[in-house]
């Protein structure tokens, strides 16, 4: 307990919470008042001025990092025929039909995405109320149900993320790990930050991000200077 509180009070000294950092400033205080014993995950959050009650303002998609996540992801395709063999090919931890989705049902949740072509969806629609409160629900909007699985899969392997705007107007992704080089958390950082900047909703009137932060795995919140 009292090394806890060392860790908590020397990292209160290092971060200004009333400062806005630069970006650079930032992945650096990440990387400094990290404490934890693992390769932590370095995570931006976005706090926008968007309404998520209008389908216009629900933002939500899905891109590969430039230089991926740092984490490997297993992937489930739910498919049939001759893409089975597919999307195996491709990398898929798991593919298959039906009997896949009956072991889902009984609880089986041994990946982390799932990929499905268009004609399994009416199958996987009804495992919705299971997969839905998950995060695990297949969406055209994030690439992950396409006919292309090759695709899907070698995105996914590399690095892809999914972003989506929640009830509070908050969005929540990751950039990679605290042990990847500061210019490669910086390169993801902008490709998400671009994406997420774009993807202003035309309805949105005055400031379109109100608090952006940077953190890591237990660590504490930077903020971020940014553009509205």
């Amino acid at each position: 307990m009292a090394k806890k509180s060392k860790n908590i009070l020397k990292t209160s000294e290092l971060v200004d919470r009333t400062k806005l950092y630069s970006i650079d400033e930032a992945i650096a205080l990440v990387k400094e008042t990290s404490f934890v014993k693992f390769d932590a995950t370095v995570e931006v959050s976005y706090n926008l001025n968007v309404d998520p009650r209008h389908a216009d303002q629900q933002i939500r998609g899905a891109m590969v990092l430039p230089n991926g996540t740092g984490r490997s992801q297993k992937v489930l395709v739910i498919t049939q025929g001759a893409k089975v063999e597919e999307a195996k090919a491709a990398g898929a931890d798991y593919a298959g039909g039906k009997e896949l989705l009956e072991d889902v049902a009984n609880g089986w949740f041994d990946f982390d995405v799932i990929v499905a072509t268009p004609d399994m969806m009416g199958e996987l629609g009804k495992l919705g109320r299971v997969l839905g409160p998950k995060g695990l629900m297949p969406n055209p909007k994030t690439g992950t149900v396409t006919p292309d699985v090759t695709k899907a899969v070698e995105e996914i392997k590399k690095g892809k993320v999914e972003y989506r705007v929640d009830k509070e107007s908050n969005i929540n992704t990751i950039i990679g790990k605290l042990s990847f080089d500061a210019a490669d958390l910086k390169e993801n950082f902008n490709a998400i930050h671009d994406t997420i900047v774009k993807a202003r909703p035309a309805a949105v009137k005055g400031g379109y991000i109100k608090n952006l932060v940077l953190t890591s795995t237990m660590g504490p919140g930077i903020k971020v200077a940014f553009d509205k």
